[in-house]
């Protein structure tokens, strides 16, 4: 039977049968042995998970409304999925906006039937649960807390512009300290971005300098690039 030839670039490469005794010794052509080494495969992060193609450090996210699962994302894959039903409604894309509302209202006693042991927390509805969620973060990650239903409807029914949040992608990102809180509807990627930050910073019983200065770095920054309700969102 007789040998099969190789083929695309590999034949420029491969010596004939009879002329490789003369060329055992000599290097293969540097220029063309480039086009045969695997193409080397991409970092974490750095493709789409639909359709792997190349995309920035900065780019969009997709929710697996089953799983949870955040997931790396293209713009033209990313569209796909901005509207409702889409792929049998098992996957929501991420909304880019993020919005600050100075006169949020949250009591103390709605925040403390929360439980968080924390000053943080976000809160969004889950669709495969059927019900709001509440998680704040922590070193281990994020952390769910047990959120009373009749709580989360006190609060719906006095912020209206919550009736405008979507499930599943966006959240209400809450900051609470002594004598302010800070209260935004944010896209559900940006919450995760503030669970990595406290993961990667925080270190022992108080967190240390470092991990407050993220903290303040994050909310300067997201206060900054959000927008206010519009007046027609409160009655």
């Amino acid at each position: 039977m007789s040998e099969t030839p190789a083929g695309g670039m590999r034949r420029f490469l491969d010596p004939r049968p009879d002329d490789r005794a003369d060329r055992a010794d000599r290097p293969e052509p540097p220029l063309l042995r480039r086009f045969l080494q695997p193409r080397p495969k991409a970092a974490p992060g750095e493709i789409c998970e639909f359709c792997t193609e190349q995309i920035r450090e900065e780019h969009a996210h997709v929710v697996n409304i089953e799983s949870r699962a955040l997931m790396c994302s293209c713009r033209g894959c990313f569209l796909l999925f901005t509207h409702d039903g889409a792929a049998g409604g098992k996957y929501r894309a991420v909304p880019e906006r993020s919005i600050f509302d100075p006169d949020f209202i949250l009591t103390d006693s709605q925040w403390d039937s929360l439980q968080i042991p924390v000053g943080m927390a976000f809160l969004f509805h889950n669709s495969a649960m059927g019900r709001a969620a509440a998680f704040y973060p922590s070193p281990a990650g994020a952390t769910e807390s047990l959120l009373p239903l009749e709580v989360w409807d006190e609060v719906r029914s006095a912020n209206p512009m919550l009736a405008a949040m979507t499930p599943d992608v966006e959240a209400l990102l809450v900051r609470r300290s002594r004598s302010d809180n800070e209260c935004y509807i944010v896209p559900i990627d940006r919450c995760y971005e503030l669970v990595g930050l406290i993961r990667q910073w925080w270190k022992g019983f108080d967190g240390g300098e470092e991990a407050h200065r993220a903290i303040d770095g994050f909310f300067a920054r997201l206060r900054e690039e959000s927008d206010r309700p519009r007046p027609a969102v409160r009655a």
